[in-house]
């Protein structure tokens, strides 16, 4: 098998470019910094492991390649290497946690453990010094503790505890070297040491033996909070580092025998002794040999031997405070030369004045909490920085129009440039006033735009990042969006208040300048998308922007003045759901379009002069909806009527291929960000898409393999195959063949149930029957989306032949029926969310509205209801029928609302009663 036969460093002469998927991570950005970075390899071959969101990444420093380790879907919460570096465990928090072991020498995950804390998922694991056992806690309020036997096929653990509230959350555990079947764990303000041991009948016991809470009167002094715990190469003793930079010692009295069965106490454990080591709170405690191994906030690495006294310090100005220490495998001699294995850690000796020196022959990896990696070589004391990542959120991120750069800023104020093409870091500047919140480069190329958190806009100089003027102030909330204009003579910002800022490129003194020219708050809710376009009659350009509050506001830029920024129009876009994104279409008809989604999955085509809804789509449903799209720019050997929309959704990076039709088939989407993607960009050439991670503090690059996509939509079926697919039953399915009852006994309405003349059979209906066939299938379309669909069918071949359609066949009525009705179905929740807007609380607490207020809200507000029609409904609900030229709604008519509403429906109607009582539909449990 591939992991018999793995050796290190053959991960890197895989063969990696025969994919299968249509998208495919090439490189990661960034790092969670909050965990450990591990040393797999030194010397010539300089090889790390660290976390990126949901991907193990393998890093080949000096040859500047990356092996990714997927299978979490969850952003990876904690992980362990063995002593060897060979075995590596991680873990994730969330939705189906799962806990995967990898050989770090093949790449091959060779152990899932699913469902291990299915509650909360784990916030702590270690690993075993002979790399059999794996102990995990988990993230929840009620922690459980589990050793697992991991080279075993099993889901369940070798034993297990639960933890006490009180003793804190713990999140830090580790065993003891010397014997598998002891380890530690503490919280900021309890330690806890544990013994499990498997009996003569196979079953397996844990007990915990808690030390009490340390405070100042416990040693009459200040403790502080705990860091980390190990066990004393002694294997009488363990030690806890605190913040106040004191080591607390752990007495273990009892012999380090194990007992076949497990007795009350199984240590009797005293803290003996609390050492003040320094000032600086200690971060990091580690046992390597004959050797304690601290590391502080001030990025100081001291080494001290048993006794705890001191041998030497690593230290540089340029470290911060330090999150992990990871040493090589790989001994150097004093002298220069690679020693046996059989040399020791370090070589010791004392002076005449009884002080202790130490040469160290092991380089190690420092990690610091503000994302900063260092590789220290020991025989020189040599810091040299391998990583400066960003140390908060990702948000933004931008591709040269030209060039293979890619910029990407974070709230921390760094902005860098990579040439993706070779995977080189080119430059970059940290701005210290705010955080970078978007980016945008110019078509031209010369300029890159960005948009701060406290409301500012830079305009820079593309190859050293410099300002080429002031910075502008106008934005009162940060700057969410910005956007350059084809000619690069106009730049447009929106910010979080809802407004829309217009910046003007000018000439002074014979040389470009910006300035600003006007602002408007152009809509109440946030704001979704500033898009540029170009005027179809000139070469102008076109300003539209899109806003949660449903509204398209479309500028008039050449008639803005100073300070007064002109709309030309406004046009609601949708009836209840709300618009998401938005982008131009390509030209693959004689009609213009830009296309929009929305939060119920639905994208939609809307002509770009007349603002008219075209057509209603299914988008794709990967568990959210589609945050932003962009059309992916064309390579120079593509099919130039080949066109691909590129998506992310909250957590997802996806292509589609168009034109959009609602076949799933035509679309895929791949776990990119767990936590939330922010934004992507792709390359000028449509080769790679970027995406940025947001809080996840990372950015990805993904290859694009588009005839892969292609395959997949092939594989799907053509025409109505993958439609029928979506009918519940399939085409041989019983809610096909109803539709085709409906469709038929539609045919027999329109030619006359009475008639005695043969029937001419159609494979069409009217245009005017297509929302009574809706309805009777279970889709009940408000009188917007009638006239939609409607609208879609009749003006589908106008701008081609310039005559209207007016009558559906079964094949378009299906897909007609696929794009329109809800993507999810009906939804209980939704209706529970417009009883808690429209309602209020009763005496027993449930969320109520009065039977009068419901019927006058049918009647005034909304889609409104006549009389009539409100009679006619509530009667063939209720299965009433009124009497002969009266309205059941008729108050004068003593058996008219009044009856209807106190015999059939309660005074107070409950979300429940509305649609088990009154539509007569049931309640999913």
């Amino acid at each position: 098998s591939l992991v018999w036969a793995a050796m290190p460093g053959m991960l890197f002469r895989k063969n990696r470019d025969s994919s299968l998927h249509p998208l495919n991570l090439s490189w990661v950005f960034g790092y969670n910094s909050s965990l450990a970075v591990h040393s797999l390899m030194d010397g010539e071959d300089r090889v790390l492991l660290y976390v990126s969101s949901h991907i193990v990444v393998i890093h080949d420093i000096l040859g500047n390649k990356q092996y990714h380790l997927q299978g979490h879907t969850n952003v990876i919460s904690c992980l362990c290497v063995s002593e060897d570096k060979r075995w590596v465990a991680t873990a994730d928090r969330g939705p189906d946690a799962l806990i995967i072991v990898w050989d770090s020498y093949s790449g091959v995950p060779v152990r899932t453990i699913f469902e291990s804390h299915p509650e909360d998922g784990v916030c702590a694991i270690a690993i075993s010094q002979d790399a059999k056992y794996l102990v995990t806690i988990s993230a929840g309020t009620v922690q459980k503790v589990c050793v697992w036997r991991w080279t075993l096929p099993t889901e369940k653990p070798m034993c297990s505890t639960e933890l006490k509230p009180e003793f804190g959350h713990q999140d830090y555990v580790v065993f003891n070297p010397q014997n598998p079947h002891e380890f530690v764990s503490n919280s900021k303000t309890q330690v806890i040491f544990y013994l499990w041991v498997i009996s003569p009948s196979l079953h397996s016991h844990t007990d915990e033996n808690m030390a009490w809470l340390l405070s100042p009167q416990t040693f009459k002094c200040l403790v502080g909070q705990f860091s980390q715990s190990v066990f004393h190469f002694n294997n009488t003793q363990a030690l806890t580092g605190t913040s106040a930079g004191k080591l607390v010692v752990w007495d273990m009295d009892n012999p380090r025998t194990l007992p076949e069965e497990l007795p009350a106490k199984p240590h009797g454990i005293t803290a003996t002794k609390v050492v003040s080591m320094q000032k600086e709170s200690l971060t990091v405690l580690q046992v390597l040999e004959s050797c304690v191994v601290t590391g502080d906030v001030k990025g100081q690495v001291k080494f001290y031997d048993g006794q705890l006294r001191l041998l030497t310090i690593y230290s540089h100005d340029k470290v911060g405070p330090i999150q992990s220490i990871s040493f090589s495998t790989i001994l150097r001699d004093p002298l220069g030369a690679l020693p046996d294995s059989s040399q020791p850690f370090l070589t010791s000796w004392s002076d005449s004045s009884n002080s202790v020196s130490l040469t160290l022959n092991r380089n190690f990896i420092l990690s610091t909490s503000d994302a900063t990696m260092f590789h220290v070589a020991t025989d020189s004391t040599n810091f040299e920085r391998i990583m400066k990542e960003a140390k908060k959120a990702v948000n933004a991120i931008a591709c040269h129009p030209q060039e293979p750069l890619v910029a990407a800023g974070s709230h921390c104020g760094l902005l860098k440039v990579w040439d993706y093409k070779e995977t080189q870091y080119l430059v970059s500047r940290i701005f210290t006033e705010a955080g970078i919140q978007c980016l945008s480069y110019d078509p031209e190329g010369y300029l890159l735009a960005a948009g701060f958190t406290d409301g500012s806009v830079y305009i820079l100089d593309t190859i050293s990042l410099q300002s080429i003027c002031e910075k502008f102030q106008f934005s009162q909330g940060p700057v969410t969006h910005i956007s350059f204009s084809h000619d690069s003579k106009y730049l447009a910002t929106a910010d979080e208040n809802h407004s829309v800022t217009v910046y003007k490129r000018v000439l002074q003194n014979g040389s470009r300048c910006w300035e600003h020219l006007a602002g408007l708050d152009s809509h109440y809710k946030p704001i979704r998308n500033i898009l540029f376009g170009v005027h179809s009659d000139s070469n102008e350009p076109r300003l539209l922007s899109l806003g949660e509050d449903r509204q398209l506001v479309e500028y008039d830029l050449n008639s803005s003045i100073k300070d007064h920024l002109v709309v030309t129009h406004r046009d609601r876009l949708e009836q209840a759901a709300v618009p998401l994104c938005l982008a131009w279409y390509p030209q693959l008809s004689t009609e213009s379009f830009f296309l929009t989604a929305n939060n119920c999955y639905k994208m939609k085509l809307y002509n770009t002069t007349t603002k008219m809804c075209r057509k209603t789509l299914l988008g794709p449903t990967y568990g959210s909806p589609l945050e932003k799209i962009q059309i992916l720019p064309r390579t120079s050997s593509a099919d130039p009527q080949q066109h691909y929309l590129v998506y992310i959704t909250k957590d997802k990076v996806g292509l589609q291929i168009l034109p959009v039709d609602g076949n799933p088939h035509k679309s895929s989407a791949f776990i990119c960000h767990p936590d939330g993607a922010s934004d992507f960009a792709t390359s000028h050439d449509g080769r790679y898409i970027f995406t940025a991670g947001g809080k996840e503090r990372t950015f990805m690059k993904w290859k694009v393999n588009l005839p892969a996509l292609d395959a997949a939509a092939f594989l799907g079926g053509e025409d109505l195959i993958p439609f029928y697919n979506l009918l519940n039953g399939g085409r041989e399915g019983e809610f096909f063949r109803e539709l085709e009852d409906y469709f038929y006994y539609v045919q027999l309405c329109s030619q006359g149930i009475d008639i005695m003349e043969n029937r001419q059979v159609s494979t069409h209906i009217p245009l005017e029957e297509i929302p009574s066939v809706m309805r009777a299938i279970g889709f009940y379309p408000s009188e917007e989306e009638i006239e939609e669909m409607i609208n879609e069918v009749k003006f589908s071949k106008y701008a081609d032949t310039g005559e209207q359609v007016t009558k559906i066949n079964l094949g378009d009525f299906i897909k007609l029926y696929i794009n329109h009705r809800p993507a999810l179905g009906l939804s209980m929740k939704t209706i529970q969310r417009a009883f808690q807007v429209l309602g209020y609380h009763n005496e027993k607490g449930d969320k109520v509205i009065d039977t009068g207020d419901f019927l006058s809200l049918l009647q005034c507000r909304g889609e409104q209801m006549t009389e009539d029609e409100l009679a006619e409904c509530l009667i063939t609900l209720l299965g009433r029928r009124p009497r002969e030229g009266r309205s059941e709604l008729d108050t004068c008519d003593p058996t008219g609302a009044a009856a209807l509403t106190e015999e059939e429906i309660p005074a107070e109607i409950t979300a429940e009663v509305f649609v088990a009582d009154i539509l007569g539909l049931p309640i999913a449990k």
